[in-house]
């Protein structure tokens, strides 16, 4: 019972007292939960299940400071605006924490590229990428976003890194409920079929029959 309701029905009175105490043990339900393990709102295979569990359960990849990297990264990769929120709004940065573990294969460029984008800063402007100030952090990513123009010396490693980061960053945001919001992508959606428009039948030398008009369609 979730403390919304708890709260609802105490006020109507329609719960008693050692209900309340039951719903109301969060040290209770926290040991639950760790023993029921992560759930899911989506469908799944009990295999699927069964993996996506143990990786939620495996120790964190990145470290907390590679992983406020990811979110400055994402966040200039898809920052915030008027329609939606931003790449870690939407969470992007837990999303490529699960993928590298999902996809261990991400794990060596992603760290390798972590590293050199703050050995790069410490000597442009000692400090780490994500101690930088915004104007600095966008002079760095510049220089490794847009390889179409005069690639810097010793900046390809950076654009490699930059290119995967990205798209993994696209990736978490457009498939997050914000992402496929902002791209107003409204789904499969029941609607009222007309018949086929009259200058088609006309073309054909066809044309509905009462009954079909009374019974199969249906015009607006």
């Amino acid at each position: 019972m979730d403390r919304r309701k708890s709260l609802k029905l105490i006020a109507t009175g329609a719960v008693a007292v050692p209900a309340v105490i039951a719903a109301c043990n969060t040290e209770e339900k926290k040991t639950t939960e760790q023993v029921a393990g992560p759930t899911f709102n989506l469908d799944r295979y009990p295999e699927e299940l069964k993996r996506e569990k143990k990786l939620l359960a495996e120790e964190k990849f990145f470290t907390p400071e590679e992983m406020a990297t990811i979110a400055v990264l994402a966040d200039i990769i898809i920052p915030k605006d008027e329609i939606s929120g931003s790449a870690s709004d939407a969470k992007v940065p837990d999303f490529i924490e699960f993928i590298v573990k999902d996809m261990p294969e991400h794990q060596v460029p992603l760290r390798g590229g972590l590293s050199w984008l703050d050995i790069e800063c410490l000597k442009r402007y000692e400090k780490p990428f994500r101690e930088c100030s915004h104007e600095q952090q966008i002079e760095m990513v510049d220089d490794i976003a847009y390889p179409e123009r005069k690639l810097k010396p010793g900046m390809s490693q950076g654009v490699k890194f930059f290119n995967k980061i990205r798209d993994l960053v696209a990736t978490g945001f457009y498939t997050s409920e914000i992402g496929v919001k902002d791209l107003g992508y409204m789904g499969n959606r029941p609607n009222q079929w007309n018949g086929v428009p009259d200058d088609v039948l006309k073309q054909y030398g066809l044309a509905y029959s009462d009954k079909e008009l009374k019974e199969c369609v249906k015009f607006s």
